[in-house]
């Protein structure tokens, strides 16, 4: 790992020492930076972001690190003795650091499989339709007359698109917290 401090930090932001930073930081496995000031944590979120292409996470407790979780793809903002204010600029919010965890490794996975498993089902659904209104062409000799009245176009979203994804999103858990919590691998 890397412990590097603000001051330190302040010269490894400029713009001829950054790629030299990025390499470095590539080859360690945790980067902590203690005693920076919020327009450097920003700056180096947005530095790792863009310079990485990665997608970046920011954990903040207090005021002081608004910026740097709104600078990030995902911010998780922890309430406690500073305040809401990071909880209130972050994406979700936990009341303790313990529980970052759980959040990423059993709730991540659930939403990646979830989300993935979705889109499939998204373009299943609309296949299956668009296939339905293609041959029907050929039955109507292409002169765009509409298979369905309007109301079963809408009941057919309706069921097809709220209910299983509701339904999937609650009950669809592949894998058990406990083992997502010993594999961390299988994030």
């Amino acid at each position: 790992g890397l412990v590097i401090d603000g001051r330190t930090l302040e010269h490894v932001l400029h713009d001829s020492l950054q790629n030299t930073f990025l390499e470095l930081t590539g080859k360690c496995r945790a980067v902590v930076c203690c005693q920076a000031t919020p327009l450097q944590k920003s700056v180096l979120v947005r530095l790792v972001r863009n310079k990485l292409k990665a997608m970046t996470l920011a954990v903040g407790d207090g005021a002081n690190d608004v910026s740097m979780i709104q600078v990030a793809d995902i911010g998780v903002g922890i309430s406690g003795q500073e305040g809401m204010q990071a909880v209130m600029a972050s994406d979700f919010a936990i009341s303790q650091f313990q529980h970052l965890r759980k959040l990423l490794l059993v709730h991540g996975h659930w939403c990646y499989t979830r989300l993935t498993n979705m889109v499939l089902y998204f373009f299943y659904k609309n296949v299956a339709y668009v296939n339905l209104l293609f041959w029907y062409q050929f039955f109507c000799g292409f002169s765009g007359t509409s298979m369905t009245d309007y109301w079963i176009l809408i009941l057919f979203n309706l069921l097809f698109t709220s209910v299983p994804p509701i339904i999937y999103g609650v009950l669809d858990k592949d894998v058990s917290a406990e083992i997502l919590l010993q594999l961390p691998q299988l994030y």
